[in-house]
């Protein structure tokens, strides 16, 4: 319980020791474009990479984080303030949208709802490290659907099956 409520606290140390985790906001896309700040647990709070399975910023303790999706608890601070829903497209950093943007034809379409802490896309596979553009596109795909498509009854489906693909991924 401890280290779910550590993850989840909004206090950043003043000098944090060298890849020590801990919470990093930036800027996402929200509905319609309009932009929030985002929280997450982090180990690499300032770049804008990806992380990988081999990434050398990613400690052991971050790779239970992640492995566990502990690092997600503080994006609940942006659903219980309306910013993010539980089911949507996953939020991008605002450098990601503008380059996919440009690079996906209808990359902007998955921003007609509000982004979700997870997706359509994630329980279909496509959750983590995207290192093609055919690999985005794909999770573009499966996010557009997903809001072409939506019901409640959809909703329900995707958090079931999450916490079916929380058991058994391997995620980084």
């Amino acid at each position: 319980m401890r280290i779910i409520l550590k993850s989840a606290s909004p206090r950043r140390s003043p000098t944090p020791a060298p890849n020590s985790p801990r919470i990093s906001s930036g800027r996402r896309t929200s509905i319609h474009s309009s932009a929030f700040n985002w929280q997450q647990s982090s180990t690499d709070a300032l770049s804008l990479k990806q992380a990988s399975k081999e990434d050398a910023r990613v400690t052991r303790a971050g790779r239970i984080l992640r492995k566990t999706s502990i690092d997600e608890l503080p994006q609940l601070w942006n659903v219980v303030r309306g910013e993010m829903s539980l089911v949507g497209p996953r939020p991008h950093a605002l450098a990601h949208d503008n380059y996919y943007d440009q690079m996906i034809g209808n990359c902007a379409c998955r921003r007609h709802v509000k982004p979700g802490l997870t997706g359509w896309a994630q329980v279909n596979g496509l959750r983590g490290e995207t290192p093609t553009i055919d690999l985005m596109n794909k999770r573009v795909e499966y996010d557009v659907w997903y809001v072409s498509n939506w019901s409640i009854w959809l909703d329900i489906r995707i958090m079931m099956r999450t916490v079916v693909a929380l058991s058994g991924q391997d995620v980084y």
